[in-house]
């Protein structure tokens, strides 16, 4: 893998927290993901299901219907980005898998549907497990840990050890500490702060961090207004090893990216553009 990749959010939900309703029509949606791409994203995150703070689940039937023909029309029309399906349901990923999908994004980590390891064991997918203390509609109530980091930590060793043990390759596991999912202020910062403990599990580490509530809390601005803050948290997410960023602002954000990991690289940059 590259030093980072960009995923870039597609929502088509009619009540998503940034970004709801916008996309809700297949071509709309599609064109969208055509954008995100050309800015830079090499996945497009397609999700049918808001999983904000207090958000209320839909029926499977429903989910298929909107992702489905997103996913099939990105499947033939992108160059060459891959395509994420963000779903909890094992109906629905096997749905978007079938028509060109290649990522299963779980913010339940696959506890929420028992029939998602057979899903993906079918399948040579990525997969990207989250944490997630409760549920959306209740996990910011009282968020409490002993240590966020170390309890995010044992959570997601032991996933991945499941998927382990039904035949699935750790090698396709992607882990994602869940910023904002069932976590303070506090424990969104702790977790930024100490990713590189996460890192040293040994799997890819995927951050979602864009225009969330936490930004908004330390700086006061509303949601359309925290690709700045954004910008900051994954730019230290990408200094403490973070290697996927999950992302409604892809271009701002490849640049970002493009210029603290040159820094990073320090000398060896011109090295590299020089061959």
């Amino acid at each position: 893998m590259k030093s980072f990749e960009v995923m870039g959010i597609l929502n088509v939900t009619p009540d998503s927290f940034s970004d709801g309703g916008l996309w809700l029509d297949p071509d709309a949606a599609i064109a969208h993901g055509l954008e995100l791409e050309a800015q830079g994203a090499s996945i497009i995150d397609v999700g049918g299901e808001s999983t904000r703070p207090g958000a209320e689940p839909v029926s499977v039937d429903e989910e298929i219907r909107r992702v489905q023909p997103v996913v099939e029309g990105l499947s033939r029309s992108l160059s060459s980005a891959r395509i994420s399906i963000d779903t909890v349901k094992a109906a629905t990923a096997a749905a978007a898998l079938e028509a060109g999908a290649t990522i299963i994004n779980d913010v339940t980590a696959f506890t929420g549907d028992p029939d998602m390891l057979s899903v993906a064991a079918a399948s040579d997918c990525q997969i990207c497990l989250m944490h997630m203390q409760g549920e959306p509609r209740t996990m910011q109530s009282n968020p409490t840990y002993v240590d966020v980091v170390a309890d995010v930590a044992a959570y997601l060793q032991v996933q991945v050890e499941g998927l382990e043990s039904a035949g699935i390759d750790p090698g396709r596991v992607w882990l994602d500490p869940g910023i904002g999912f069932g976590k303070t202020v506090g424990h969104n910062l702790e977790l930024l702060n100490r990713l590189d403990e996460l890192v040293a599990l040994g799997h890819p580490v995927l951050v979602g961090t864009s225009r969330k509530s936490f930004i908004g809390k330390i700086t006061g601005s509303e949601a359309d207004d925290r690709l700045a803050g954004s910008l900051a948290s994954i730019t230290i997410a990408l200094e403490r090893g973070a290697k996927i960023f999950r992302v409604h602002d892809v271009g701002p954000t490849v640049q970002a990216l493009t210029v603290a990991a040159a820094t990073l690289r320090g000398n060896q940059w011109e090295a590299e553009a020089s061959e």
